[in-house]
């Protein structure tokens, strides 16, 4: 008996112009690029301008480059230190009084409150001078935060508002021949092979 020919694996034409309907009709895929902002420096902004106003008015020169929340720190250390400046300075000299009364013998007043404290005076001259090193340090670090405070205006308004970092960076390696030290160096070859890296940006 003669075997039926088999028709369940023949093309539909519809199905084959159904296919090249959607290939026309389908746009192709492009994937999203991410794109960069350039940043173009503010040639109106100038660093010397925060220099100076920090210089004058601690803090101002912040403000100019828009770091408004670095006055509070700015303040609240010249506040610290300044309250270390009275409290050493006002001690200095009542210890210093209280020395100079028990060196000279003369009484104290009712109202001293040392009189109840045994010893001479040396402890006193020493504690006075205890005060007094601590005040010439508080001293010191309100002139040393004055000037940190207009080296920051200064690189603020140098580097963040001239520079920025952003994705346009390339790097480049490539083989190379470097030196070798003379503590290193052979008499058959003053090179060694190496790798140099050159980032650009």
């Amino acid at each position: 008996m003669a075997q039926r020919p088999d028709f369940g694996n023949r093309n539909n034409p519809k199905d084959s112009l159904n296919r090249v309907r959607d290939s026309i009709s389908s746009k192709p895929f492009v994937p999203n690029a991410n794109i960069t902002k350039v940043y173009h420096p503010d040639s109106l902004h100038s660093p010397h301008k925060a220099f100076v106003r920090s210089a004058i008015i601690p803090g101002w020169g912040q403000l100019y480059n828009h770091r408004w929340w670095k006055v509070p720190i700015i303040y609240g250390g010249f506040a610290l230190l300044g309250a270390a400046i009275v409290y050493n300075n006002h001690y200095y000299h009542e210890y210093v009084n209280e020395g100079n009364r028990r060196f000279r013998g003369e009484t104290a007043a009712p109202d001293n409150p040392y009189v109840n404290i045994p010893g001479g005076y040396q402890q006193f001259y020493d504690a006075a001078s205890a005060n007094q090193r601590n005040l010439q340090l508080s001293i010191l670090g309100g002139v040393l935060l004055w000037g940190i405070n207009c080296v920051d205006a200064y690189i603020d308004g140098k580097f963040i508002h001239s520079y920025s970092v952003d994705n346009n960076l390339s790097i480049r390696v490539a083989p190379s021949l470097l030196n070798q030290p003379m503590y290193a160096s052979t008499n058959i070859n003053g090179y060694i092979p190496g790798v140099k890296i050159t980032l650009g940006f």
